[in-house]
């Protein structure tokens, strides 16, 4: 199953959701990522959440936001959670705030 909408596309399969976020993410791209991922996480309630990031060309503290806050709610859902294939710049932005620390991360 795949829904798109501007920089995210979501597959969801065997349980797990996979958001393919692609592009800016900058304060706007950035609310739009997060309203559409919460939709999706909230009505198909998978097991696994996997945030795809190998798309992303630019991201500032906003993108942060969109992955702090989809941890957040995917764990108050009881839902895994992960950052697949970061960009080097994405990675590096997740390094700095102490995102390792969190997050699973798979490059």
């Amino acid at each position: 199953m795949l829904f798109s909408d501007n920089n995210v596309k979501i597959t969801v399969e065997d349980g797990i959701m996979t958001a393919y976020v692609h592009g800016e993410i900058d304060h706007h791209n950035a609310k739009n990522a997060r309203r559409r991922v919460d939709n999706e996480l909230e009505s198909k309630r998978p097991r696994e959440l996997r945030l795809d990031l190998s798309g992303v060309s630019f991201m500032d503290s906003s993108g942060l936001g969109l992955i702090l806050g989809r941890y957040t709610k995917a764990t108050e859902l009881g839902v895994a959670f992960s950052v697949v294939h970061p960009t080097d710049a994405t990675m590096k932005i997740l390094s700095l705030a102490g995102g390792e620390r969190l997050i699973k991360i798979e490059r």
